[in-house]
């Protein structure tokens, strides 16, 4: 099971999310409480093992501006979590996972986005993702979507996320505010979601 940590804006947190086997570590560079400036991203980034996976989250953003924060900060993966066109993935030198909201876009729209991975989150609430809010996961066994490319976000923390995983079967799993007491990562609940995601239930 792949795990991606993120809203990382730490490297206490980084680290804590690397030693407890996270997969991924997402760094947010969009209208957020979590946002970072690349350069902030880049001292946390190089802290960090190669063998974890960076991913940069952006909303609506321009090929060049993400290309150029993707360089600085050694991002090997973007996240596109706006109303990207499919030609957007497709002009970046990048893997790409891309963020749908359950219910809002047809599944054959979904199919046809070029992406490496598909992120599936909860309704868009006020703010792009990061809502905290879960979604019925029995949905997504009513659908044709390769499982090997679904990362399953929303809501999801150290209590449920094996409920979610045994349900919605994804190949991955996402966590934000799942991790957080009062708005800042807990190393401990960083590191009990990750030991339950990646125990076989």
């Amino acid at each position: 099971m792949l795990v991606k940590i993120c809203g990382i804006t730490t490297i206490e947190a980084a680290q804590e999310a690397v030693q407890s086997g996270a997969d991924f570590i997402g760094f947010v560079f969009a209208p957020s409480k979590r946002r970072l400036k690349p350069a902030e991203a880049a001292e946390i980034s190089a802290a960090l093992p190669a063998a974890i996976k960076k991913v940069g989250v952006f909303v609506n953003e321009t090929r060049e501006a993400i290309i150029q924060t993707a360089e600085q900060v050694g991002l090997d993966v973007i996240q596109l979590h706006g109303d990207e066109p499919p030609a957007s993935a497709e002009q970046l030198p990048y893997p790409v996972i891309k963020a749908f909201g359950i219910g809002k876009q047809d599944m054959a729209e979904i199919k046809a986005y070029p992406c490496n991975y598909y992120l599936i989150d909860s309704p868009k609430g006020p703010n792009r993702g990061g809502n905290g809010t879960t979604f019925d996961w029995t949905q997504l066994k009513h659908h044709d979507l390769d499982p090997h490319k679904i990362i399953l976000a929303g809501g999801l923390t150290p209590e449920n996320v094996q409920s979610a995983i045994s349900i919605a079967k994804p190949a991955g799993v996402d966590v934000s505010s799942g991790v957080e007491t009062n708005g800042t990562k807990n190393v401990e609940k960083i590191n009990q979601f990750i030991k339950n995601a990646k125990t076989k239930g």
